[in-house]
């Protein structure tokens, strides 16, 4: 059966590519046989270029866009988690704005969510085309937070994320930057469900503004990494509860 999908991205000053990706992201929707219902939904975070012209141009021949935009830049945390809010089909599609993560990386996930596997999928990068200084920063967050959620997943910090939508729309998501896709592997481990990890084509960025410093980016996912794990801690402690979804989260219906 067909699986309904919402594309969720945020983008902030990516007026080089964001023309270029979106369309590659309705071509994919469109001429893929196992897509069934679609949606393309974007959160401008305050772009300061053409961003935003940009994709109101888009919406004007692409109705299945939705564009959310704030007046002024929130971070990328706000950002995603504005656009999963406004999302509305079965299964949510993380993806970022840069082109940096094909969509074509479907093709890998959408049978085994066919299939029931799971609800919740995440993408492993095979080789990241990121700097030097970007991977090892990466890798040792993902490392600490492996250690202190007692999980063993490849690519925890990564962005490409498959997840029904009505779980991804229940997360209680907090962080304000970049460290959104580390929360949510946490937030969803949290819950009490296993990510499965699928092997994911990265591509080198396309063109746009990170938006953070790296050495200031550094302290804050240390400091967030440091976070989510003294929660997690107290979860295990009993003296926080356990997150649980608003609505009740099952395979069946699931399309």
């Amino acid at each position: 059966m067909p699986v309904n999908i919402s594309v969720a991205a945020p983008a902030y000053n990516e007026a080089d590519t964001i023309a270029a990706v979106v369309g590659e992201w309705q071509d994919y929707l469109e001429n893929t046989p196992a897509v069934g219902d679609w949606e393309i939904v974007v959160c401008d975070d305050g772009s300061g270029d053409a961003t935003g012209e940009i994709l109101a141009g888009l919406r004007a021949r692409c109705p299945r866009l939705v564009v959310v935009t704030f007046e002024r830049n929130r971070g990328a945390g706000a950002a995603i988690a504005a656009a999963i809010a406004h999302t509305r089909l079965d299964w949510v599609v993380l993806l970022d704005s840069d082109g940096q993560f094909p969509i074509a990386n479907l093709d890998r996930v959408l049978p085994r969510v066919q299939a029931g596997e799971a609800l919740a999928f995440s993408g492993a990068r095979i080789r990241k085309a990121d700097g030097v200084a970007y991977r090892w920063g990466s890798a040792a967050s993902g490392a600490v937070s492996n250690l202190l959620h007692r999980t063993r997943y490849r690519d925890f910090n990564s962005i490409f994320k498959v997840v029904h939508g009505p779980l991804f729309r229940s997360l209680p998501l907090e962080s304000a930057g970049m460290n959104c896709s580390t929360e949510i592997t946490a937030r969803v481990a949290e819950m009490g469900h296993e990510w499965v990890e699928v092997p994911i084509e990265h591509r080198e960025r396309g063109g746009g503004s990170r938006g953070w410093r790296y050495w200031r980016g550094a302290r804050d996912r240390a400091l967030f990494v440091a976070y989510l794990g003294y929660r997690h801690w107290l979860l295990r402690r009993g003296v926080l509860r356990r997150p649980a979804a608003r609505e009740e989260i099952s395979r069946e219906g699931v399309r």
